[in-house]
């Protein structure tokens, strides 16, 4: 009864379901509420809620999870890139979706590795930085030193 109201709450946008709730909704098999909060929560709410589908969904929940797929956090996109797979529908096109997107995760991932060593392999290195010294220094140091003379 209380994840209930915490569903009439949460689509009235009064608050956010819990992880208690989602687990729930996991547990009893409550795939419309876990498509619904994939789609309109919380980040955080939509990684428990893909996480929750890659457990109980069907191949139904595909469309919910490839517009997942394209989220503009990092962690959903990936929750519902492993909900796809392990859904594991025999559609060509999800297939392929999700081997180029896993690409691309596999690719950020590496960027990052390697932006991490350099960042620690430039971390002992110490820098030298030349001062040139214009011409134009000189000149307006030797008028600033004429100016400071007195006119006779």
């Amino acid at each position: 009864m209380k994840h209930n109201i915490t569903y009439l709450f949460f689509k009235l946008k009064l608050l956010q379901p819990s992880e208690s709730a989602i687990t729930y909704w996991m547990d009893t098999n409550a795939i419309d509420k876990l498509e619904y909060t994939l789609k309109h929560g919380n980040y955080n709410t939509r990684k428990l809620a893909a996480e929750a589908l890659e457990l109980v969904g069907r191949c139904s929940s595909v469309p919910v999870l490839l517009h997942a797929m394209n989220d503009k956090v990092q962690n959903v996109s990936i929750a519902a890139l492993n909900a796809l797979e392990a859904l594991g529908c025999h559609e060509d096109l999800v297939i392929s979706i999700t081997k180029k997107r896993f690409n691309w995760v596999k690719e950020l991932r590496d960027k990052e590795v390697k932006l991490n060593a350099n960042v620690e392999a430039n971390k002992g290195k110490k820098h030298t930085i030349y001062r040139w010294e214009r011409a134009s220094k000189k000149s307006f140091d030797r008028v600033k030193e004429q100016l400071k003379r007195s006119i006779r």
